[in-house]
């Protein structure tokens, strides 16, 4: 009869999450072998089977969570499997069944090897144990290199130990069949310990078939999955690959083992990384070239031109300092032809990448048919591919404001990216980081540029003593920026767009050449299938995730922007690589303590981490210490002395937050977060010798003047 396996008392913790299924059903196990292992906020826990036997039928997968009295797996006890075994039943090995054979499970070769070992007389085992590995104890084992039923050779690889310094492959001492495994990955061993039974190649336990284990293939990342042979594991299966929702998944052949939703700076991230863990990757992109919006219509090309304003600005301020220039002549063709070398460069680097990674690129409009097959549109050669896994990276879009008409003149970010003209005036919508950046563009390039914000500044979420010395900039190049101002209206005219207001400052309305909608992205959840594939996708249109960036389908996870806020190419590319590595049976978590956000106009702006705003908002204790760069000898010579730098701590007197305004802030903002990250104070941080003269002092000066140390102003000391 079979034994119920439960989780045991675990003291206070409820509903815990299974973050690894260390079994699978039909593997026999020892009493005391773990069987699962969980993880709360403080610990984790491997949880023992209470008896020996054959797992009948597994009842948790990875992702689930469980509570103590809840059910793991069915046991066949290891004295009802000889019972069976005597019968001329199925049960795997178990120990005392002298009636059968040492044969693996599922071992086509169990014919012949009876008749050879009646011709021979009775198969010489043997042990293959840890050889000498110096002062270590308890090592771990990471990879498990053979299967039960592989031919292997003297020297040859059968596990691969690593420990706080090092990784070793332990070869086998003999030649013959891996008659019975007693490691799997995750086990920990020491000198001596048993690896494995090897019937020997002169009893005749050679004839058994090779199994295309990780050691005895040589089959690339990017080609057809390995498949099992002779009860050995394909590689994708020893790496931990199986949907956790479908543990009997071995047994299908999918297309590829991790399949890839969308290029950008998540999604081709994720399918490197998946490649480079040795799993066979394929990555679907609906456009001809590889790296999303970021790359191609986004992030890169709009840096490239914020370069071009830059130059234009810099110039033009070098008059009053005895450096004059004539006015600046734009030539758009040649200044587009600039922007898109850097997407040509970097777009083609991310196809030589993929190349060489054996990914397996698909050009075509993917949408998920059930939970293991996406549809593509669009491509002649391929219409679906299944897959073990899958990783959705579709980004988000711009969104549009509902009853405005469909006009060419009307842009998103993506056409001011790539206007057919440098128009005479344009109304930007939105005074967010996009609205802020573009409208830098067009107004250094000679457009007349007005924005309107509903809120009561630009860039809501920042603090705004870092946005103050912007918005004066941007006041002296801009036509008008009107805050706490909507737009109510908008009339597509034959010369002109119409726009009507509705704010303080505001006219009643003004005529533009363009008007550019930068209200915001959504995500394009909805936009995939979702529902085909059991997946949860919020009225938004965001897929949400957990610590691991799995969705509520085990074996599918999400990440950037369809995966919540902030929608950020760099939250994006680290949430690629935790996803790949939970893929490919990795621990791995994102759990990033803070994500900065850059402005790149002129000046920059940056921050990371609590904001001012946040801290008051939500009561948490807090003192701020800033610098200014009017004190700093590189800002001064850079004529940025209306730039800040000021650090946030917190009650126990670590940085918990971060803001920067000036020329490369966005650069200064890394060494913050790295201190946040890191848990530093205002010591580690002002002890920390920073090169001079660099904006980077900045830094180590705003944490002196916290700690109190500080010499390059005069602070006087409070009161007590």
């Amino acid at each position: 009869m079979a034994q119920e396996i439960k989780v045991p008392d675990i003291g206070d913790f409820d509903a815990v999450e299974i973050i690894e299924v260390l079994v699978a059903e039909g593997d026999t196990v020892e009493k005391e072998q773990p069987l699962i292992t969980l993880e709360s906020d403080k610990a984790t826990l491997e949880v023992p089977s209470t008896a020996a036997g054959r797992i009948t039928s597994l009842k948790v997968a990875e992702g689930d969570t469980v509570s103590e009295g809840d059910l793991i797996a069915l046991i066949e006890a290891a004295d009802a499997a000889d019972e069976s075994d005597s019968d001329g039943g199925s049960a795997g090995d178990t120990a005392g069944a002298d009636q059968q054979s040492d044969e693996p499970r599922g071992a086509d070769s169990a014919a012949d090897e009876s008749e050879d070992s009646g011709s021979q007389g009775e198969d010489e085992t043997v042990e293959v144990k840890v050889p000498d590995i110096g002062d270590f104890d308890s090592v771990e084992v990471i990879e498990v290199l053979v299967a039960e039923g592989d031919t292997v050779e003297v020297e040859q690889p059968l596990i691969t130990l690593e420990s706080d310094k090092a990784t070793l492959e332990v070869p086998s001492t003999a030649a013959g069949t891996i008659r019975e495994l007693k490691v799997k990955e995750g086990s920990t061993v020491s000198e001596g310990d048993l690896i494995a039974l090897v019937a020997s190649a002169a009893s005749g336990g050679g004839k058994a078939a090779k199994s295309e284990s990780k050691s005895g293939g040589d089959k690339p990342a990017g080609g057809d999955s390995a498949k099992a042979s002779s009860g050995g594991a394909s590689k994708s299966e020893s790496k931990g690959t199986t949907p956790a929702s479908d543990p009997k998944n071995e047994k299908h052949n999918y297309d590829c083992d991790v399949l890839v939703l969308g290029s950008g700076p998540g999604g081709y991230t994720a399918a490197f990384r998946a490649a480079d863990l040795g799993l066979n990757v394929t990555l679907v992109e609906r456009h001809s070239v590889l790296g999303g919006v970021c790359l191609n219509v986004g992030c890169i090309p709009s840096k490239a031109l914020l370069h071009s304003a830059k130059v234009i600005e810099d110039a033009a301020n070098m008059a009053r300092h005895g450096v004059s220039f004539g006015k600046p002549e734009i030539d758009l063709e040649k200044l587009l032809d600039y922007k898109q070398s850097v997407i040509d460069q970097l777009t083609g680097g991310l196809k030589s990448m993929a190349s060489k990674r054996k990914v397996n690129v698909v050009n075509g409009t993917g949408t998920f048919a059930d939970d293991h097959t996406l549809k593509i549109d669009g491509n002649d050669d391929t219409n679906q591919i299944t897959f073990n896994k899958a990783i959705i990276a579709v980004g988000s879009e711009p969104v549009m404001l509902p009853g405005w008409p469909e006009d060419e003149r009307i842009w998103t970010s993506e056409e001011a990216l790539s206007p057919d003209e440098i128009p005479g005036s344009l109304l930007v919508v939105g005074g967010g980081i996009i609205g802020c950046e573009i409208a830098n563009v067009y107004a250094a390039h000679g457009t007349e540029v007005d924005v309107v914000e509903m809120t009561d500044s630009l860039i809501p979420g920042a603090d705004k003593d870092l946005i103050k010395p912007l918005t004066k900039r941007m006041n002296k190049r801009c036509g008008n920026i009107w805050v706490s101002t909507k737009v109510t209206g908008l009339k597509a005219n034959k010369k002109a767009l119409k726009a009507t207001f509705e704010g303080k400052d505001a006219p009643e309305s003004k005529n533009y050449d363009r008007v550019l909608v930068a209200v915001g992205r959504k995500p394009n959840g909805h936009k995939i299938g979702a529902e085909n594939a059991g997946l949860e996708v919020n009225d938004r249109g965001f897929i949400p995730v957990d610590k691991q960036c799995r969705t509520n389908v085990a074996h599918i996870f999400a990440i950037g922007d369809v995966s919540g806020e902030p929608q950020l190419a760099h939250r994006a590319t680290h949430q690629g690589k935790v996803a790949a590595e939970c893929c490919a049976g990795e621990k791995a978590a994102f759990d990033a303590k803070c994500i900065p956000s850059v402005v790149y106009t002129d000046p920059e702006v940056a921050w990371t981490g609590v904001t001012e705003t946040q801290a008051k908002k939500e009561g948490i204790e807090y003192t701020k210490s800033a610098f200014p760069w009017a004190a700093n000898g590189r800002a001064i010579g850079l004529d940025a002395t209306d730039g800040s730098t000021k650090l946030l701590f917190g009650a126990d007197g670590r940085i918990i937050g971060a803001g920067a305004v000036g020329s490369g802030a966005g650069d200064l903002i890394a060494e913050t977060c790295l201190a946040i990250e890191m848990g530093a104070d205002a010591h580690d941080i002002g002890l920390t010798i920073h090169p001079h003269p660099t904006l980077a002092e900045t830094v180590g000066m705003a944490a002196e003047a916290e700690a109190g140390t500080l010499t390059d102003l005069y602070i006087p000391k409070k009161k007590k």
